[in-house]
């Protein structure tokens, strides 16, 4: 049967922990079935606290012993934890426990990967390791020892000895048992250096299985990217005699920051040319660096408590965002990152699942691991930064690091160094963490003799969480550019905090078309009254690379509304704009790839919505279809150019000026097949000597209708890689006729090698279905049905992935009748199910009640 109804947890209700912690001994003698874990530590009554409870957590042990002082005691144990009675005064609690890592199938706490071990512990699985006050607020030292029949055993911190079948490691740092790490197995290590600015020398490791050696370079060069940039823009220096990552399989997340020892995912670290794209070679880069960036924005200053989540995640996305932009392309990173928000954040903030940055309550923390404490946490950051200034920026962060050191934080406190920096008040700008939802900003102007007047409005939408929002501050980046397309104001960053306030420019020549928003200068949606011919000028002149882009994304939108609606044909104009954007070779390819970009499809099922009207995703992908056919045809005699000119054939780099060539070509490649039948793309497959070329073939053959025989071949080539398998897996859902998209995954799911119980491999196949929304939304429910057959197989052994998968139905209630009534009808199957997770029902009783 199902557990009692979870409990809520409170902001509000947060109190100390009862007891301070000087020290933690672990000691662990590893078995597959029957891991034994003693734990030492010396606890000390917290001066601070009110509630001297001894409560500590604990989950799925077996509690061989425990003692206080030397002396057994009997301790009152549940599902949850433990209590027993200890003296008013220091004491050192002593445990054994035995534990399952081989039955730990959920992923969390210590688990057994492919017969290696490794832990998961953020945010509450180190209390499936032993008993301990599993909170972030309570940091400690720990010193671990590690005996089992591997050739590695690493854990946090340096190294003190090594032998035969056993180390020791002591992390002289404090830290939350949340970060503490320990992997065990027969791994092989990359090596590597890096000499930190003091001239301190840093023995680096990334740890693989054998046969993965070929794949580390790309990884280690990044890592010591990241900590140099960390250097030499935020003045971070890293604080260990060695940084170890290690090469996991079966992980739920992408990586962890463990304080010395990261775990990754695989996919996330592991790349070749010959078995990695572009794309993953730069999502590889950020993810490194995001977590490396954690050793300070994280790690040495970490969160009180989970709902202070956003501190560290926030920060660290804005963060990696930066390197990023400093190693790649900043403009083609921004408007990654605003389409990425606006697929993944918009729709959370806009439905059920719609949360502020810093929640006031939970049942399920691993629940808020979203896109709203990560990507809008981010982009509350780069708002900050924007209204004080980059010089303001440093030295409030500089005072932040020596203030905070070694401390669990709060957002008052991120705030409070900013206010005493800057001597700004805050309190209003702190209405970003605490108001749920995406907020409308409106603009009208007002033109009288040279005298231009914006008047803007906001307000943004109530939701459960924020009924009754108030208006907020919004930085807006303005710029005029004239009718000759001349930049008359340069940008300007206007600050707005009231629902309505107007701003005028003086002594302008002529009316000037309006940028807005430049740079995506805060996260909201914007109405502004310009025509197609304004936009189709501002596409043409705007200086700012995100307007420019913004106003053809924006012509792309309109037109696919008419075609959906209105049954038009796609906007002449707007392809003729688009042309000679892509055929300006003064702008950076990358960036030229993304303008050939359309709206996604479900962003038009947003945007129909919104504008009172019903999606119907078979019209929305007829409309993208013929647009993209339409593209092809107006472009014929220029894709040819732009795919010969910008093919690659020098050797492989994973650098921005390749992959910006690459990602052009592959894009005029996508626009040719549909005029070539698929001949430019076969020809590319069979010379291609790098994954890129190679997977980007596949696809447009796919497409065709020409890619049986090499999806055959590309399966061959590939079935011993297990990464390169998982995109052979997702491709062929991704390209699938959506008429035949269930059928695609139910085929692929009977595959010998879809291991369904492998994160990666699950999210492949279940996680491509939910992102082709043609096909997920068949009228005939077979997608939700499916889909919602695989979270009920699957939440029992990792509910966790379950969870996090079952948002694909939170925006159910913008389609038509029948397609609510099938899917309500999937969410009930589901929530009826005796034994579901707490993860699960938490997410779909809020998705059922919207």
């Amino acid at each position: 049967m199902r557990d009692a109804a979870p409990e809520t947890i409170y902001l509000a209700d947060y109190t100390p922990f009862g007891f301070i912690i000087d020290s933690v001994a672990l000691h662990f003698d590893l078995d597959p079935h029957k891991t034994r874990v003693k734990s030492t530590v010396a606890f000390r009554p917290n001066p601070d606290a009110t509630d001297r409870t001894f409560f500590l957590h604990g989950e799925k042990l077996n509690l061989i012993s425990a003692k206080i002082d030397g002396n057994p005691v009997t301790p009152d144990v549940t599902p949850e934890g433990l209590t027993c009675a200890v003296p008013n005064a220091p004491f050192v609690w002593e445990s054994e426990v035995e534990i399952d890592p081989t039955g730990n199938t959920a992923l969390e706490g210590l688990y057994m990967s492919k017969g290696m071990y490794c832990t998961q512990c953020e945010a509450e699985g180190f209390r499936k390791i032993t008993y301990y006050p599993d909170r972030p607020d309570v940091m400690a030292v720990f010193t671990v020892t590690i005996n089992g029949p591997h050739p590695v055993l690493l854990s946090n911190g340096n190294p003190i000895s090594a032998g035969e079948h056993a180390a020791e490691w002591h992390d002289p740092w404090p830290k939350p048992a949340y970060l503490f790490a320990l992997v065990a197995g027969d791994l092989i290590a990359h090596p590597g250096s890096f000499t930190t600015k003091s001239g301190r020398e840093v023995t680096l490791n990334l740890y693989v299985r054998p046969g993965d050696e070929g794949k580390c370079a790309f990884g280690m060069q990044a890592l010591k990217d990241s900590m140099k940039w960390d250097e030499e823009v935020y003045g971070r220096e890293y604080d260990l005699d060695l940084f170890n990552i290690v090469a996991v399989d079966d992980f739920n997340m992408g990586a962890m920051e463990n304080k010395g020892l990261n775990v990754f995912n695989s996919s996330a670290v592991l790349a070749s040319p010959e078995t990695s794209t572009d794309m993953n070679f730069e999502r590889i880069e950020a993810i490194i660096a995001h977590e490396y960036f954690h050793n300070w924005t994280g790690n040495r200053i970490t969160c009180r408590d989970w709902f202070q989540l956003c501190l560290k995640e926030g920060l660290t996305v804005f963060r990696d965002s930066q390197f990023t932009s400093d190693m790649r392309s900043a403009p083609v990173k921004r408007i990654s990152d605003v389409i990425d928000l606006r697929a993944r954040q918009f729709p959370e903030d806009q439905g059920p699942l719609a949360h502020p940055v810093r929640p006031e309550s939970f049942q399920e923390i691993n629940n808020f691991y979203t896109a709203t404490v990560y990507e809008k946490g981010a982009e509350v950051i780069g708002m900050l930064k924007l209204l004080v200034g980059d010089k303001a920026y440093s030295d409030a962060l500089d005072l932040y690091f020596d203030r905070h050191d070694g401390q669990a934080c709060t957002i008052e406190d991120w705030l409070k160094v900013f206010e005493d920096t800057t001597g700004r008040d805050l309190n209003q700008f702190k209405r970003w963490y605490s108001q749920a939802g995406t907020p409308r900003l409106s603009v009208t102007e007002d033109w009288d003799h040279g005298k231009l007047t914006l008047n803007f409005k906001q307000h943004t939408p109530p939701s459960a969480t924020t009924p009754d929002p108030l208006p907020q501050v919004l930085p807006i980046a303005v710029g005029l550019i004239d009718q000759d397309g001349d930049e008359v104001e340069e940008t300007n960053v206007l600050e707005m905090t009231k629902a309505e306030q107007s701003f005028v420019f003086d002594n302008l020549g002529t009316r000037p078309i309006v940028s807005i928003l430049r740079g995506f200068s805060a996260p909201v949606v914007l109405t502004q009254d310009l025509t197609d011919a304004d936009r189709a000028h501002l596409l043409a002149y705007d200086t700012d690379p995100f307007n420019r882009w913004e106003q053809g994304r924006i012509l792309a939108r309109t037109s696919l509304l008419a075609m959906i609606l209105e049954g038009k044909k796609p906007n002449k104009d707007w392809l003729k704009g688009i042309r000679a954007v892509i055929s300006d070779e003064h702008l950076d390819p990358a960036y030229r790839a993304l303008m050939l970009g359309l709206p996604s499809q479900s962003d038009l099922a947003r945007a129909l919505a919104e504008d009172g009207h019903t999606p119907d995703p078979d019209i929305i992908y007829a409309a993208v279809e013929a647009t993209r056919d339409a593209m092809a045809k107006s472009y014929a005699n220029l894709v040819p150019t732009l795919y010969m000119r910008h093919t690659v054939t020098d050797d492989y780099e994973p650098n921005a000026a390749q992959s910006g060539k690459r990602s052009l070509a592959n894009a005029a490649m996508s626009l040719l097949t549909r005029t070539d039948d698929g001949a430019m793309a076969k020809k590319q497959y069979d010379a291609a000597d790098n994954m890129t070329q190679q997977l980007s073939a596949l696809a447009n053959l796919i497409r065709a209708g020409k890619g049986s025989g090499t999806v055959k071949a590309f399966e061959a080539q590939w079935k011993d890689d297990r990464l390169v398998m998982d995109k052979w897996f997702g491709l062929q859902v991704m390209e699938a006729d959506p008429e035949e998209a269930h059928e695609v995954v139910e085929t692929l799911t009977k595959h010998a090698d879809f291991n369904w119980k492998n994160p990666n491999r699950f999210r492949s196949v279940l996680g491509s279905f939910a992102a082709h929304h043609a096909g997920f939304h068949h009228a005939s429910g077979a997608g939700y049905r499916l889909f919602a057959d695989w979270l009920i197989k699957l939440d029992p052994l990792n509910p966790q992935t379950t969870a996090r998968m079952s948002s694909a139905f939170q925006t159910w209630n913008r389609y038509d009748a029948d397609r609510q009534a099938l899917i309500k009808a999937e969410l009930d199957r589901i929530l009826a199910q005796p034994d579901l997770s707490r993860d699960t029902t938490e997410m779909l009783t809020r998705i059922r009640g919207a």
